[in-house]
C-alpha cells in the first residue's frame, strides 16, 4: 500500500472519529435532559472513573498506551459536561 493510501485511510478513520465524536455529544445533550428533569448534578465523579477504568482496560487489550487514551477520554468527558451545561443553561451548574 502506498503512503497517500494509508494516509487517505487514516483521514477516512478521522472523519470517522469526528462523526463519533459528534454523535457523543449529542448524546450528551439527552444526558442533560435526564439529569435536569431529575435534579442529577452534571459531573458525577464515579461515573468519570469507572468510564476511564474501562477505556484504559480496552487501550491495554488493544495495545495501545492506556494513560494516552484516558487522556483522550478525559477531553471528551470535559467536552460532554460542557455540553450538557449548555444544553441545561447557565443556570444549572450542579
Amino acid at each position: 500500500m502506498s503512503l497517500e493510501a494509508v494516509r487517505e485511510e487514516i483521514n477516512r478513520v478521522d472523519n470517522e472519529i469526528i462523526r463519533l465524536i459528534a454523535q457523543r455529544q449529542r448524546l450528551a445533550e439527552q444526558v442533560a435532559a435526564v439529569k435536569i428533569a431529575s435534579g442529577i448534578p452534571v459531573h458525577d465523579e464515579g461515573r468519570t472513573n469507572a468510564v476511564l477504568r474501562t477505556v484504559s482496560k480496552k487501550a491495554a487489550e488493544q495495545e495501545i498506551d492506556p494513560v494516552s487514551v484516558q487522556k483522550i477520554f478525559e477531553i471528551l468527558i470535559a467536552m460532554s459536561e460542557e455540553r450538557q451545561h449548555e444544553y441545561a443553561g447557565k443556570g444549572y451548574r450542579g
